[in-house]
């Protein structure tokens, strides 16, 4: 699918945005100059690495303790429950305070979570409920980490870096999914979860002093607002004013929604489909991460975001995943997990970067708190369903499901997408292009 060079103008506020940041001549690590992004490029690689580690074990442990993937979904609903529930509260929290002091507090909350599994799973006394709660209170955390984290990219290396940054991160995330779910993997096999739930808590010391060692008067700090009444409905507003924000959240509502449950079928097709163990677990995420690590680095390397690139990848993400889902050997599947990570960490960084660069200062940390509520806080409803239909209609039917959502979600907001931005298709010796619609009259006409 093409989407051609008139859908940059879909909406205009956003061709404009990135457009400007696409101009700056950034090299793929550019970001990494600044010391501030150093340190706390460095802290998150760390942490990454321990929080997919735990990812990995908390999933092997719930289908240890329970054989069903249900379980596994229930898991992952109730981490991401108090981001649809609270996520824009943390989004206000975000802009009221200073983003460096507040972080401190969560990535030090977050360990203590992984510290406190690890005790019960290494005592011996873990229960599928001991994995329920801690799941949720570290949602809880994550309800106000997520936005002020997401803002602080801004604050540590300015507005002409952001969209370099936030690439930069999620190929750090990714980088540390390469190493954690191999290490998770290892762990589990050879001593059992609760080193790894323990890895991961003292992970996140190393944020921490990363955070203590900023210079902060090389930050560039936006003001913080000050309490007041309406601030919740302010945000709301302003997002449902502009077509380039609200469009790209809800594309992401659904597929974090519907397409980014790989846990749930992962863990299906290893013990139902291919009869392997952790082991397997950990080489399919791995290959995930491989491919999300070349989607992310491609993203920096662009060092722009447009909404044409967004609907594209979407697309590509939701056949992928239809494809995958029936594809009849071990080594097929495996193979095709590298793409789909690809074009879903394009998808992720896309809509992020675009959104973060068309969102006025005072209001980021609203408008990106809706984001990663829309993103993860549909995982609540999509997770058990996607779970259920996988129990019950098994691995494939239940992949193949969540390809179908996002399909249908992609193409909508595609035709959405070209409505607001007044192009039309066009079919012609170059391809399926949208172009504007005067332009499409003019040759019509000729």
């Amino acid at each position: 699918m093409s989407t051609g060079p008139g859908a940059d103008s879909a909406p205009g506020h956003t061709s404009t945005t990135t457009r400007a940041s696409g101009s700056a001549k950034n090299s793929m690590f550019s970001s990494l100059k600044i010391r501030n992004y150093r340190l706390f490029a460095t802290g998150q690689v760390v942490s990454n690495t321990g929080t997919w580690m735990q990812r990995i074990a908390q999933d092997w442990l719930v289908l240890s303790l329970t054989g069903s993937a249900s379980a596994v979904g229930i898991t992952i609903a109730l981490q991401f429950l108090p981001m649809m529930l609270f996520g824009l509260y943390g989004g206000v929290l975000a802009d009221r305070l200073p983003k460096r002091p507040l972080l401190l507090c969560t990535q030090a909350a977050m360990g203590l979570t992984g510290i406190a599994l690890a005790v019960l799973t290494l005592a011996g006394h873990v229960q599928v409920w001991h994995v329920y709660l801690a799941a949720f209170l570290l949602g809880l955390v994550t309800v106000v980490d997520n936005p002020a984290r997401q803002t602080f990219v801004s604050e540590m290396v300015g507005k002409d870096q952001v969209a370099n940054a936030v690439s930069l991160n999620s190929a750090n995330f990714q980088s540390a999914r390469l190493v954690g779910p191999a290490l998770a993997g290892v762990l589990i096999t050879a001593v059992g979860s609760g080193w790894a739930f323990l890895l991961n808590g003292l992970s996140f010391a190393a944020p921490i002093i990363g955070l203590l060692l900023m210079r902060t008067h090389e930050l560039h700090p936006v003001e913080v607002q000050p309490r007041a009444k309406g601030q919740l409905r302010e945000g709301l507003r302003y997002v449902a004013g502009r077509p380039e924000l609200i469009w790209p959240i809800v594309l992401v509502g659904f597929i974090g929604t519907f397409g980014f449950n790989f846990p749930i079928w992962l863990s299906a097709f290893v013990s139902k489909v291919f009869h392997g163990d952790a082991g397997t677990y950990g080489l399919f995420n791995t290959l995930i991460a491989a491919g999300s690590l070349v989607g992310a680095l491609l993203a920096a390397r662009r060092g722009h975001s447009r909404l044409r690139l967004l609907v594209a990848a979407a697309v590509l993400f939701s056949v992928l995943l239809l494809v995958t889902a029936f594809a009849p050997g071990f080594w097929l599947f495996a193979a095709l997990l590298v793409p789909i990570g690809i074009f879903g960490l394009t998808v992720n960084v896309t809509a992020n970067s675009s959104v973060q660069m068309a969102t006025d200062p005072e209001m980021r940390g609203r408008v990106m708190a809706l984001f990663m509520m829309v993103f993860t806080g549909g995982t609540p409803i999509g997770a058990p369903l996607v779970g259920w239909i996988t129990d019950t209609y098994g691995a494939r039917i239940g992949m193949a499901a969540g390809g179908v959502v996002s399909l249908a979600a992609a193409l909508v907001i595609a035709v959405v997408l070209s409505r607001v931005g007044n192009l039309r298709l066009s079919v012609n010796r170059h391809g399926v292009t949208f172009v504007p619609a005067e332009r499409r009259h003019l040759v019509t006409a000729a």
